[in-house]
C-alpha cells in the first residue's frame, strides 16, 4: 500500500512512524508512506499557504492554489481516494479502516487553522473523515490515528494477532491478566488458570459482551450475537439500571 500525506508539518510524523507496528510495516515493505510539505507549493517568496476568510471572521483559511499544486505533483490515477481529515467528516471507525485498507493507494490531506477553502472539498478530495467530536490543532494527529488503524489491517503487518484485536468482532475486548496470579489479594479469575481453553473462550466472550453493554451499548446493534448472549446483555443492562436507582 502507498500512502501520501499532504501536510504543513511533516516533521510531526517522524516519531510515530519511526517506532512499533508502523515502522515494521515500512521496513518490511508492507506500506510505503510519503510526506509532502504543502508549503513547498506556497505563494511567492514567503511560501504563503493561508489567508483571511472572505466575508470576515476569525482565523486563517488554507488556500486553494498551494493544495492543488501539491496534489497535482503526485500524478494520481482517477479513483484514488483523497481523504481530508476534518471535524466535518464521517466519524472514523473500524469499518472505515477496513474499507481504506483495501485500497492500493491513499491520499491524506491534513487540514489546519480554520480549515481549507471550500473548493478543495468540492474539486479535490473524495472523502472526509473525523476521528471524533472534539477540536485538535490539525489533521496531522488525526492522520496518524487513521494510518495506524489501516496498517494493522494490512496482510503481514500483525500476523495472527490481528483477528484478536478489540473492535474486530464489534465488541470491546475482554479483561486481560498476567503474572502474578495473586497481587495483594487481588486474584486473577480462576477460569484463566484452569487450562480449559473452551471455558476460557466462553468466559472471554461473555466478558466482552458485558463490558460492551456497560461502556458502549451503541456497538451492540451491529454485533453478531446469539439468543443466550442477548439475554446476558439484558441482564447486564438491568443491573446497570438497578444500580442507578
Amino acid at each position: 500500500m502507498h500512502i501520501d500525506i499532504l501536510t504543513l508539518f511533516p516533521e510531526m510524523f517522524e516519531g510515530p512512524f519511526g517506532h512499533s507496528i508502523i515502522k515494521r510495516a515500512i521496513d518490511n515493505e508492507i506500506v510505503q508512506i510519503e510526506l509532502h510539505n504543502i508549503r513547498t507549493c506556497g505563494i511567492g517568496k514567503h511560501k504563503v499557504v493561508d489567508d483571511y476568510p472572505y466575508g470576515g471572521g476569525e482565523g486563517m483559511v488554507m488556500m486553494t492554489e498551494p493544495l492543488f499544486d501539491c496534489f497535482k505533483k503526485l500524478n494520481i490515477e482517477n479513483g484514488t481516494p483523497t481523504v481530508l481529515l476534518t471535524p466535518q467528516g464521517r466519524k472514523f471507525s473500524q469499518h472505515i479502516a477496513d474499507e481504506l485498507a483495501r485500497e492500493s493507494r491513499l491520499i491524506l490531506v491534513c487540514g489546519r487553522y480554520e480549515g481549507v477553502d471550500e473548493r478543495v472539498r468540492e474539486h479535490m478530495v473524495t472523502d472526509e473523515i473525523s476521528i471524533g467530536d472534539y477540536v485538535i490543532s490539525g489533521g496531522e494527529l488525526a492522520a496518524m490515528v487513521v494510518i495506524d488503524a489501516i496498517i494493522r489491517r494490512l496482510p503481514g503487518a500483525l500476523g495472527a494477532e490481528i483477528e484478536q484485536d478489540s473492535m474486530m468482532n464489534g465488541l470491546l475486548e475482554y479483561p486481560q491478566y498476567t503474572r502474578p496470579a495473586d497481587y495483594q489479594g487481588w486474584m486473577v479469575p480462576p477460569v484463566l488458570l484452569s487450562g480449559n481453553h473452551a471455558e476460557i473462550a466462553k468466559w472471554r466472550r461473555q466478558q466482552s459482551i458485558k463490558k460492551t453493554a456497560k461502556r458502549r451499548p451503541d456497538l451492540l446493534k451491529n454485533a453478531d450475537l446469539s439468543e443466550s448472549e442477548r439475554q446476558i446483555i439484558e441482564r447486564e443492562i438491568k443491573d446497570i439500571k438497578d444500580g442507578y436507582q
